[in-house]
């Protein structure tokens, strides 16, 4: 699936960061979303290792990755502490300056460290969300029917917890089905191993402590930051053209408060861009890359 790849697993401060790596050149790294881990990428990394070297983790709590302990304010999973972890294994593997690509949930990191490493982040490609303050400040509704997996896996433990562990196989095919256009998007090895991944309590407990996280700590960090520090370096912004992002948002108008240098626009596919649409998502990033 990743042919020419090399694994590995990075020690960082805090826990274990498992990914993949191949390819030669300027680095790229390719964060995933929910339910996903790096495995999302086996259609848009080789060819794009053809150009770069690519580098695709699991973030932590998901996938391979390390859970390490949270705390009652939940911060070990808040997106500065995960993003600053993505920097630390970059520099562990070589990569002092390089590229950041997130989907959903990596691309809260991805903008997140755009943010806070901006030395280290050279170029930025958000896909299918905007910053999570801004989901925040304008819920409504709507946003509370389509998107209550936010609040369900915010919820006080331990019932998301529990909840999932009875049927996580329920929530990872709701997720994959319900936010995706596109037949047979999900090799059925590459599903079993989502499904897999969400028996383990241990990632399930992460990952609802990353939503109780962005609900609390990531908003105040977006707020902290809105109008005052800038994302500086070039920013491509894709999203589903008939998701929630597209209706709920004008997605290239709000990225601009963030970003004076942004570029993008819709895809004919749902949430999950890179296996949905993978040919013209690698077109967008590597005309963003050049």
């Amino acid at each position: 699936m990743f042919e020419g790849f090399d694994e590995f697993d990075v020690s960082t401060t805090q826990t274990t960061i498992h990914g993949v790596r191949g390819g030669a050149g300027p680095a790229v790294l390719l964060l995933h979303g929910i339910p996903e881990t790096h495995l999302m990428w086996h259609r848009v990394a080789p060819a794009l290792a053809e150009h770069y070297t690519v580098v695709a983790t699991d973030l932590r709590g998901y996938g391979a990755s390390g859970k390490p302990p949270s705390a009652p304010d939940h911060g070990p999973y808040r997106m500065r502490a995960i993003a600053a972890e993505q920097v630390e294994v970059m520099a562990a593997l070589g990569f002092e300056r390089f590229a950041v690509v997130g989907h959903d949930r990596g691309a809260r990191c991805a903008y997140r460290m755009a943010l806070d490493h901006p030395a280290v982040v050279s170029h930025l490609a958000v896909l299918d969300v905007v910053p999570t303050g801004e989901v925040y400040a304008r819920a409504d509704a709507e946003f509370s029917r389509g998107f209550w997996v936010w609040s369900f896996l915010a919820a006080p433990e331990p019932v998301p917890e529990r909840m999932i562990a009875a049927a996580p196989e329920v929530l990872v095919d709701h997720m994959l089905d319900a936010w995706s256009q596109v037949p047979g998007a999900f090799p059925e090895p590459v599903r079993a191993a989502y499904v897999a991944a969400f028996r383990d309590p241990g990632t399930v407990h992460a990952i609802c402590e990353e939503y109780r996280a962005a609900a609390t700590l990531d908003v105040a960090d977006d707020e902290a930051d809105r109008g005052r520090r800038p994302i500086r370096c070039p920013t491509l912004v894709l999203w589903s053209a008939g998701g929630a992002v597209g209706r709920w948002y004008r997605p290239l108008e709000v990225w601009r408060a963030w970003a004076p240098d942004v570029r993008g626009g819709p895809i004919q596919a749902g949430h999950f861009l890179p296996e949905e649409a993978p040919e013209e998502t690698l077109h967008h990033l590597l005309d963003l890359l050049a």
